[in-house]
């Protein structure tokens, strides 16, 4: 199997992340155009309350940086190991899926329930490709 089938999950991710990232952008100039926000909040980001849909994305932004870490990680240590098979490719793809989830509900209606299934479902799939790639290097 191709190892650089790996990196096409990393790539929507990092698609979900600038996604995420510009509609955070943009709510900021429209916070501080509406006056709603002054814009030295931004130098050490505080000395105000964020509008609760800016809050609601900056937040799900900071989590982009967090799990999906070990995400990108786990994916090249697959290419790197050459590990890469139909079972890897698939959690990789229903991790990225679950995050998806996870930011269409975090931004959303942000229902607890909801956003803690999405997340439990793309920790168990994470904590499976880490599983399957030591597996495979074990009986290597």
């Amino acid at each position: 199997m191709q190892q650089a089938l790996m990196v096409y999950p990393m790539v929507a991710m990092v698609l979900l992340t600038f996604v995420i990232g510009i509609w955070m952008l943009r709510l900021r100039i429209k916070a501080v155009k509406e006056g709603v926000l002054n814009p030295g909040y931004f130098l050490l980001n505080r000395g105000a309350k964020l509008p609760d849909g800016l809050a609601k994305v900056t937040q799900h932004y900071a989590n982009l940086f967090e799990m999906p870490v070990l995400f990108y990680v786990a994916c090249l240590a697959v290419i790197v190991t050459r590990n890469t098979d139909w079972l890897s490719l698939g959690l990789a793809w229903l991790f990225v899926a679950a995050r998806v989830a996870h930011a269409y509900i975090h931004t959303g209606h942000n229902g607890l329930k909801h956003r803690r299934l999405a997340f439990l479902a793309g920790t168990v799939v994470l904590a499976l490709l880490w599983l399957r790639l030591l597996g495979q290097l074990l009986v290597a």
